[in-house]
């Protein structure tokens, strides 16, 4: 009985580090898909070649003719602007929407959690279709402002749907404690409501910023000749081959990126550290 008992742990033993070693294996293959494709991206943003396949040298021409093409950087302010806006605006939609879709009960609230589920689930294509028919029906001119709109259309649903999982778990006595205590309904919301769901307020700016500054589909179908964004001037450039700059520039987001993720990331460790003390 012992030894088979022993025999059954050793198997079992066994079959875990068989199966850590699979696992282990399937994450740096995943890891390696991801991540290779974007190392070779950024080391070839210092290749001293116009081609994105053959090293002839170490360079930083790339960076300095990237910060003097007018047209990048323009570009790029473009999509700072459309992607900062939209956010402020879905962030304060959203969150308004979520906050009466959790706390009240009407006529037609399924309908509108339907409604809002629907910019989600569409592709972005068919948006900026519609909004490119709406403005040509109404003889709207093409540019940065009725780009807006079609970020807008997702960034709500988005920012919504991230809120309402945020109040899931809501413990509505706060705030009756609060008012008991003479707060009114405006003190209540800024110093108990928000910010408990400031944490799925920011989750949905930051995707929605992060989706608005990378986004093509509606981008392209309505912005105008004059003002692209930085998606849609990058396709224009890459059906002639991809320049060295596009490599540069999307190294200095890439780093950007990694660089706010790492101060977030610091930020709420020491966050974390101070309520634990």
């Amino acid at each position: 009985m012992e030894n088979s008992q022993k025999l059954k742990g050793e198997i079992g033993v066994d079959m875990r580090e068989r199966t850590k070693k699979i696992l282990s294996a399937y994450s740096l293959v995943v890891f390696a898909f991801l991540y290779i494709p974007i190392i070779v991206l950024m080391v070839f943003s210092f290749n001293d070649s116009k081609l994105g396949t053959v090293w002839t040298g170490f360079t930083f021409d790339w960076y300095i003719k990237l910060f003097n093409n007018s047209q990048i950087i323009e570009a790029l302010l473009n999509s700072l602007f459309v992607a900062t806006v939209t956010t402020v605006l879905s962030v304060i939609c959203g969150t308004l929407a979520a906050l009466v879709l959790h706390r009240y009960i009407f006529i037609g609230k399924k309908a509108v959690d339907f409604i809002l589920m629907i910019p989600v689930i569409i592709p972005d294509i068919v948006i900026g279709i519609a909004l490119l028919s709406i403005y040509g029906i109404l003889k709207i001119n093409l540019g940065l402002f009725t780009v807006i709109p079609g970020h807008v259309v997702w960034g709500i649903s988005f920012v919504a749907l991230v809120v309402l999982a945020r109040m899931a778990g809501f413990d509505r006595s706060l705030e009756e404690a609060a008012k008991d205590l003479g707060a009114n309904e405006w003190q209540t919301f800024w110093r108990v409501t928000f910010p408990l769901i400031f944490p799925g307020v920011l989750a949905g700016a930051l995707i929605v910023f992060t989706m608005s500054l990378d986004e093509f589909e509606v981008a392209f179908f309505t912005s105008g000749p004059s003002s692209s964004t930085l998606p849609v001037l990058i396709y224009s450039m890459v059906r002639h081959g991809v320049s060295p700059e596009i490599n540069a520039l999307s190294t200095i987001l890439i780093v950007l990126i990694m660089l706010a993720i790492l101060v977030w990331g610091l930020t709420m460790r020491r966050k974390e550290s101070a309520t634990n003390d």
